[in-house]
């Protein structure tokens, strides 16, 4: 019976490390996206205009500021740069 407790408390452990991974990746693309679109918005971009500032597809920027898309560093430096901004100002 001990071994039972002890084996679901570990799993229960596993599964709330997991949803704590997930919720602080999730979070990360949150603020990295809202940072994106504050920025865009200052200096009055469409998100099309940034996509093609950045080289990536008009869609992406939209992805990319709802979180829906685990971004690349390489596309993080093409936003930077279309932005005129150091790549630190995204994730601020």
């Amino acid at each position: 019976m001990l071994t039972i407790v002890g084996c679901m408390f570990c799993i229960l452990k596993l599964v709330l490390h997991t949803e704590i991974s997930i919720m602080t990746k999730k979070s990360v693309s949150i603020k990295f996206g809202e940072r994106v679109r504050e920025i865009r918005v200052s200096q009055n971009l469409s998100q099309e205009q940034l996509a093609d500032l950045a080289h990536v597809h008009r869609t992406y920027i939209g992805m990319v500021e709802r979180a829906e898309k685990n971004i690349t560093l390489v596309n993080i430096e093409k936003i930077a740069n279309a932005l005129n901004v150091n790549i630190i100002e995204l994730v601020k």
